[in-house]
């Protein structure tokens, strides 16, 4: 890797080369083959990213002109905040470059996208096997006891 990740929108254009991270993502958590989930929810999910009456959007991490990463996004209303709340639903780096900042940009990028849209939080699940993932999570968001992370965005 020659250039530090750049964190940017996702593209119409962007599909092909997002494809295979969304895939690689649902492998890591063993939906593949039989239990992948289906073409049509695939282009649909892909399709929301670009639907302005959708609360979804996704961000994309390249280096050297390759898209090594991705973070899907769901806002919504809560009940304890006035502003709305940013769920990472998703988050992925390609498996040849993690150690080596995807994740963290993803994760910045997506801190100050989710601030410019108004939410006031950022938060997310993991698995609790997850450890390699649950080293960069506990030092960029706060552990809150139920494996949710989160960060005050103000």
């Amino acid at each position: 890797m020659t250039d530090a990740p750049t964190v940017r929108p996702a593209r119409p254009e962007d599909y092909d080369a997002w494809l295979p991270l969304w895939l690689g993502y649902n492998a890591f958590y063993g939906r593949e083959g039989a239990t992948a989930p289906a073409e049509a929810i695939t282009r649909v999910t892909w399709a929301r990213f670009f639907d302005a009456l959708e609360p979804m959007d996704c961000l994309v991490a390249e280096v050297d002109g390759r898209l090594v990463g991705l973070a899907h996004l769901i806002f919504h209303r809560n009940t304890i905040l006035a502003g709305s709340t940013c769920y990472l639903q998703d988050l992925f780096a390609a498996p040849d470059l993690r150690g080596r900042g995807v994740g963290r940009a993803l994760i910045e990028a997506l801190y100050a996208h989710a601030k410019a849209k108004g939410a006031e939080r950022v938060y997310w699940h993991t698995h609790e096997t997850n450890a390699t993932a649950r080293l960069l999570y506990d030092r960029v968001a706060t552990h809150a006891g139920f494996l949710l992370y989160s960060k005050a965005l103000g």
